[in-house]
């Protein structure tokens, strides 16, 4: 196995190759955030071909493909040896209404339906234990966060999950969390389009010695350097970024133009244009690693070098002053101070 950085989460106890694989678009189509059909077998090949390279954690969750993509994990793990397996990570609270696949999940984090998707999620895992256990999202069942945290940090006590963190929350939603128990990872979307997270969340993991692996480095596939214009025109009906604001208009164009621009970076290093999208979360003060997601092994090629590229203080203030000249985005351009990958 290739032993790529690593940093800890926090107080875990885990610690983390600085990329993990995300498992979102291996969950297939057929629900409303789905990414289209996928091959299973070119789905277990670059998780095993990732795990194989050195990262050490798989992030998925039952929302993703009514529990395919949870399915698919677990079959990709019954082909490793127990030492070699990665941490796996999962997440509660989204559920799809099976007779209507298409709409909007529900975010229901009642305590009995938390405990009833553990359960699930352990069994299509075919694991005993999770090693990172979400809440996906605040709830909008009424369900108070101090009783769906509660939960999860019984969860915990209860040997079922090893470590508990909140995805997609306010400030004052892990803070209010915080006072009732730790939280071990905070888990916010931030790439170099969606940057909103530099400016208080990632901070606040820094000061509480809360994990924050951020998701979407790519922007679902926009910084990756393979799409187009014609490539977002062509995306499938059942493909969620059609709908996305970030895939349509002049929010589009503002991004590939960004993607431009990152070019002379990636050539500089002889990388390609993922690690250096990727390689620049990892820059920031707070983050322990980044999710990127793949459904072929040479896509995983294409960002495993994100974890020890060195972006040079001048690197960051050309991509801070790219940003600037494209328009794409919103948030802080550049880290509050100087940190270096690897």
């Amino acid at each position: 196995m290739t032993l790529i950085p690593r940093a800890p989460l926090g107080r875990t106890g885990l610690e983390l190759s600085r990329v993990g694989f995300g498992a979102w678009a291996v969950g297939g189509g057929g629900w409303r955030f789905g990414w289209g059909e996928q091959n299973d077998r070119d789905s277990i090949a670059a998780i095993r071909y990732a795990v194989a390279r050195g990262v050490n954690w798989i992030d998925t969750a039952p929302v993703y493909g009514r529990g395919h993509s949870e399915r698919v994990v677990g079959a990709a793990l019954r082909g490793l040896p127990a030492n070699d397996r990665p941490y796996i990570f999962t997440k509660c609270g989204l559920i799809v209404d099976d007779r209507h696949p298409t709409t909007a999940p529900r975010n229901v984090l009642a305590p009995r339906s938390i405990r009833r998707e553990v359960e699930q999620s352990l069994r299509r895992l075919g694991i005993e234990r999770i090693d990172l256990y979400q809440v996906h999202w605040p709830p909008d069942d009424g369900t108070p966060l101090e009783a769906y945290w509660s939960t999860m940090l019984e969860l915990q006590r209860e040997g079922k999950v090893r470590a508990v963190g909140l995805s997609n929350h306010t400030v004052a939603q892990v803070a209010e969390a915080e006072e009732i128990g730790h939280v071990d990872s905070l888990q916010p979307p931030f790439s170099l389009i969606n940057r909103e997270a530099a400016g208080d969340l990632l901070p606040w993991c820094a000061e509480h010695e809360t994990g924050a692996i951020v998701y979407s480095p790519l922007q679902s596939g926009l910084l990756s350097g393979a799409m187009t214009m014609e490539r977002v025109r062509d995306l499938p009906d059942d493909d969620w970024r059609r709908s996305d604001p970030q895939f349509t208009g002049d929010h589009v164009r503002r991004n590939l133009n960004l993607v431009q621009a990152l070019i002379p970076i990636a050539r500089r290093h002889g990388l390609g244009l993922p690690a250096v999208a990727v390689g620049w979360t990892l820059c920031f003060p707070g983050v322990t690693g980044a999710i990127v997601g793949a459904r072929r092994p040479e896509q995983v090629r294409d960002w495993l070098s994100a974890a020890s590229i060195s972006l040079t203080g001048g690197e960051l203030a050309e991509i801070s002053a790219a940003i600037a000249a494209t328009g794409a985005g919103t948030g802080p351009t550049a880290p509050a101070w100087r940190t270096y990958v690897g």
